[in-house]
């Protein structure tokens, strides 16, 4: 069972159901009891809460979206950084992402491609005019809605554009396949970086298919540098020039030879759209260094305008009502965009059903449900599937999703299919966790050797280190001893030797939080360690114990710094819970709180005057049970866990019944004379 269904935060959201796992968080269905409608809350995972760069992550996505109000942008209505938990509560969508109905339907229709393009791009100009860069644009960040319309979401790794921080020499952050080149290099990322995922997108849902594809991400890498793609039309010969010349443009290499902003996209689509056989010339003689590509169609040296051609105008009133400078739109136009939306539903209803148009009997007809996003162990449980299908699977592997979740379902959910029908299920196979080994000492290509024959990945980093010799290991990341999955990334810290400039490790780290300390390394010049957490301190959670240099030891710039945390679990917590006494009672009644069995509080209370009754206990750790009784009989009892130091639950609630009314008399009451009752 997940620990969060069930729960309410902070009294407000009441969760209901898992919606999806992500690299750093889950994602949640809740209640919003106050505000009286279903929200979506990311909750951080517990294992990312102390690692300072997913914290960093995390906290810029809600600094991001709550900056943003956009109809094309997921909304934030509420975020939370406590000690416990870090979440942000957003707009719930009612739909599928962008990559689910692509790999539905294969190639878009170019018109529909152009509708979510033009959405997804007001989406990113209005970002980009906040300051905010995106930097993971991809079909998996976008939600498609039932009417068409487009929210993009997941600014997990979003940017300021401003930030002195932004360029990723370490690492290029983003989903490959994606990324554009200057990213990939870990160059300085602009927003035109959000232009060529983009271009990458539209290629994919125009052709059905990815630009680059290879056996892992470091090839895939490569190519989007290096390799030039093929042309669409090459894959699909229905899309017309001019659009095949967009996304091209979106996806050049050089970010000065691509549109030099969202808002310049928009133009040359909106230009595509009132007239599709209209062709574009992007000169590119005139920059420096530039090697011209094959000639394109022979145009003058300005953009090509094309004439207004009334009788297509696809979804022209979406656009005029972003540039306020469209006009009215025709009705001629909506009628034309009608008809292709029908004649398109109705084609697409032909190919989904031809299989029920050619068995026979409707009645031995079943809609395909929608499997993938379950459990395989929940489908073939469930008897209503098995009883109506047969099952063959294939193993996937998707390190974000959960093991044994179906990936891919073949037929497709909402096709008409018959009673029996064999159905292939695409599901992921579960990661297998191994303890990472001590290679401290090691020679780099030893530890390389190691981590090869266990099965890990690994990437080097060299770190100044004033003991170990230059050449082996100083550390890894995660820490020897601890466990990782399979395949995972280990990076080996390697040492140069001692830097010639020396710093400080800086003063007052103990006592401070983490996540100030972390930053102040940084600062100082230093690298962040393993950060490990001490179950046995009274100290609270994510206050650091120890560095290991400690303060004002002496170092080599560059070298790495451990630092110990306690991890709460033995701190001092205080719990507190308050209970609603019953409502009809208008007299006094005597409330005794026991604690383990003991007797903690004995008053007199008017409910009628009081209403409710504030338990606080203090402890460290344990479960303790508390029972609250009214005039002796057995009213409340509560589960106090101070391991977890969550909200304490009502296990049992009885009914209360007044003196004289023939069962509380006063002598030592009777629990079993009311049912019991769940709160």
């Amino acid at each position: 069972m997940d620990k969060f269904i069930g729960k309410r935060l902070d009294g407000k959201y009441e969760i209901h159901d898992l919606l999806g796992v992500g690299g750093m968080a889950y994602v949640y269905r809740a209640y919003d009891r106050v505000d009286d409608r279903w929200v979506a809350i990311k909750i951080l995972k517990e294992e990312f809460s102390n690692n300072s760069d997913f914290l960093r992550r995390f906290r810029n996505e809600a600094k991001a979206i709550t900056l943003l109000s956009h109809p094309n942008i997921v909304e934030v209505y509420d975020v939370s950084f406590g000690d416990r938990l870090q979440y942000i509560v957003m707009e719930y969508i009612d739909g599928i992402s962008l990559k689910a109905y692509i790999e539905q339907e294969g190639a878009i229709r170019w018109q529909e491609a152009l509708h979510f393009t033009s959405q997804i791009l007001l989406a990113l100009e209005h970002a980009h005019s906040k300051g905010i860069i995106h930097r993971d644009i991809k079909p998996q960040n976008i939600m498609l809605l039932q009417d068409g319309s487009i929210k993009v979401a997941d600014f997990g790794i979003a940017r300021f554009s401003q930030s002195d921080t932004q360029t990723m020499t370490d690492k290029a952050i983003g989903s490959v396949h994606y990324i554009a080149p200057e990213q990939a290099r870990g160059d300085y990322i602009t927003d035109k970086a959000d232009i060529y995922s983009l271009g990458v997108v539209l290629y994919e849902m125009l052709t059905g298919r990815l630009p680059f594809v290879a056996e892992n991400a470091v090839s895939v890498a490569l190519m989007q540098l290096q390799a030039k793609a093929a042309q669409p039309r090459e894959l699909n010969p229905s899309i017309p020039r001019g659009l095949e010349q967009i996304t091209m443009h979106a996806m050049e290499k050089n970010p000065v030879n691509r549109f030099q902003s969202a808002g310049e996209m928009l133009d040359d689509l909106d230009m595509f759209r009132r007239n599709p056989a209209a062709t574009f010339h992007y000169d590119y003689q005139a920059q420096p260094g530039y090697n011209a590509p094959q000639a394109m169609d022979a145009y003058d040296n300005t953009r090509f305008t094309p004439t207004y051609d009334d009788s297509y105008e696809y979804e022209e009133e979406f656009v005029r009502s972003r540039r306020g400078a469209r006009g009215a739109m025709a009705v001629k136009g909506v009628i034309a965009a009608a008809v292709i939306v029908l004649l398109a539903v109705g084609a697409v209803w032909l190919l989904n059903n031809w299989e029920t148009l050619l068995e026979g009997d409707p009645s031995e007809q079943l809609e395909m449900p929608k499997l993938v996003g379950m459990l395989y162990e929940e489908v073939v449980g469930n008897e209503d599937y098995s009883s109506a299908f047969t099952f063959t699977t294939t193993e996937g592997n998707d390190p974000e999703k959960r093991p044994g979740e179906i990936l891919k379902q073949t037929p497709n959910a909402g096709i008409m299919v018959k009673k029996g029908r064999q159905v292939e299920l695409m599901v992921n196979g579960k990661v297998e966790q191994m303890e990472v080994p001590e290679v401290k000492n090691y020679s780099e290509a030893d530890a390389i050797a190691l981590m090869k024959e266990i099965g890990f990945k690994y990437k080097s980093e060299p770190v100044a280190d004033d003991e170990v010799e230059v050449g082996k290991i100083v550390s890894t990341d995660p820490p020897a001893g601890s466990m990782a999955d399979a395949g995972s990334i280990i990076t080996l810290r390697v040492s140069k030797g001692p830097a010639k400039k020396k710093v400080k490790v800086p003063d007052n780290l103990k006592g401070k939080l983490v996540y100030d300390v972390t930053p102040a390394l940084e600062d100082a010049g230093l690298v962040v360690g393993n950060i490990t957490y001490d179950d046995s301190s009274t100290e609270a959670k994510d206050i650091v114990i120890s560095t290991n240099p400690e303060s004002g030891t002496e170092v080599s710039e560059g070298a790495t710094v451990d630092i110990l945390v306690s991890s709460g679990k033995n701190s001092e917590k205080i719990l507190e819970k308050t209970i609603s006494l019953p409502a009809s009672v208008n007299q006094d009644v005597s409330l005794k709180v026991y604690r383990n069995g003991t007797v903690v509080d004995s008053v007199r209370v008017n409910p009628s005057l009081a209403g409710s009754y504030r338990l606080a206990f203090t402890g460290t750790s344990g479960v303790d049970t508390v029972i609250i009784t009214l005039d002796d009989q057995n009213y409340m009892e509560l589960s106090f866990d101070f391991d977890t130091g969550e909200e304490p639950a009502v296990v049992n609630q009885h009914d209360y019944i007044p003196s004289g009314t023939g069962g509380g008399d006063g002598d030592g009451g009777d629990d079993s004379s009311g049912e019991e009752e769940g709160q």
